[in-house]
């Protein structure tokens, strides 16, 4: 290996569909690229959960498995967990260990500090988010502050994917705002993307729409922090308001059943099209009149990111990073939480412009284009392996 060349091991709980798996997969085949030697680690799914490990392999990037490695808490298994991690970094050697989302950075922190001179890896962590409010009690989310902030006092570097996840980290009092660095994701978007009329009739011909329907897409985990019974609540207010709209719903989870039960209680079922999981999401994009994300927290949203470049606006509510990708007014429209006749109300004006949604998209798309370009992302993650080497 060359001087230049590193030895990175990226730790990842799950590669499950979302946006924290495709951001450590691309960011490690762009390393790879770049000629360093990167492999992923990664647990174990949880139940429902669909694969992302396919693009792993179309872009040619070691996967690792960590059974005892899952997203559950259990004493037994997260320990099993650090031990296998702590192996992993005594065999490899690292140069740097570099741990995403919740679970996977608590155990590969622990492993590192447990090996120890055995290993002698920099550690670097980035939050994609946080589950320090909203996602369990108050006794759990204080242990869990507790335990980040503790675990942050031995991290080298801290990575925040948006200026609004660091400042809740901060508020939570995980680390002062000097010790992140802000580094919002980057994707290799011309792949991620379709927005050619070929497309877009198929897909609209495929969910039965018409040429003047209103097509609204969502794409995600019918989970509860997703809130995505306001999804079909929204829909039923643009019913209400005689919009012709058709809700495109791609994904699945806990949640799915609840949003097609509600569905068919507001009468709106032909107006709803539930999917479930597609492998490939770029030509949907081409479909989208607008999209439409509902959730209580984010940290940088990838599918709003994703549907930017793709030219389609954004309404959304004003959860976590949502704010940092989406810019109110002028690639979208920003509401608060649960406020369905405001979210209507931006579709409903979206619906019946077409010229509105066209300067949205085309600001949108240049905007999403440029600030989440794969070469700047990792050109700052390099930067920042480098500070934490001591370089």
């Amino acid at each position: 290996m060359t001087a230049e060349q590193l030895r990175i091991v990226h730790l990842i709980a799950r590669l499950n569909v979302g946006g924290a798996a495709l951001h450590v997969i691309e960011l490690a085949a762009e390393q790879r690229r770049r000629g360093h030697d990167v492999v992923v680690a990664a647990g174990r799914l949880a139940e429902g959960e669909d694969p992302m490990d396919y693009r792993a392999h179309q872009l040619g990037v070691p996967v690792l498995r960590v059974p005892w490695l899952r997203r559950e808490l259990s004493l037994v298994h997260d320990l099993r967990a650090i031990a296998a991690v702590r192996r992993l970094l005594v065999l490899r050697q690292p140069d740097i260990l570099h741990t995403h989302t919740a679970k996977a950075g608590g155990t590969g922190r622990v492993a590192a500090l447990a090996a120890g001179n055995r290993a002698r890896s920099a550690v670097v962590h980035t939050y994609h988010g946080h589950v320090l409010s909203g996602y369990f009690g108050p006794v759990h989310e204080r242990a869990f502050r507790l335990v980040e902030r503790a675990l942050a006092h031995r991290t080298s570097a801290l990575i925040a994917v948006s200026e609004a996840v660091r400042d809740d980290l901060v508020g939570f009092g995980v680390a002062p705002a000097a010790r992140f660095d802000v580094i919002p994701y980057g994707f290799d978007l011309a792949s991620r993307v379709r927005t050619d009329a070929g497309a877009r009739k198929l897909r609209r011909d495929e969910i039965g729409a018409r040429g003047d329907t209103f097509v609204v897409g969502w794409a995600g985990r019918f989970a509860p922090i997703k809130r995505p019974l306001d999804l079909i609540r929204v829909t039923g207010e643009l019913n209400d308001r005689g919009v012709d709209a058709v809700l495109v719903a791609i994904g699945d989870g806990p949640e799915r059943s609840a949003a097609e039960e509600l569905a068919g209680r507001l009468g709106i079922a032909e107006r709803c099209r539930f999917l479930g999981y597609r492998r490939e999401m770029n030509e949907w994009y081409a479909a989208f009149d607008a999209f439409l994300l509902t959730s209580a927290n984010e940290g940088a949203p990838v599918v709003a990111i994703e549907a930017l470049a793709a030219g389609v606006p954004v309404v959304a509510t004003r959860a976590g990073g949502t704010g940092t990708v989406v810019a109110d007014g002028r690639s979208g429209y920003l509401t608060a939480i649960g406020d369905i006749p405001a979210l209507a109300d931006a579709l409903a004006r979206l619906a019946t412009d077409a010229e509105l949604r066209a300067g949205l998209g085309s600001y949108g798309a240049k905007d999403a284009t440029e600030r989440y370009a794969i070469s700047r992302m990792v050109d700052e993650v390099d930067a920042v392996y480098g500070r934490a080497l001591g370089g």
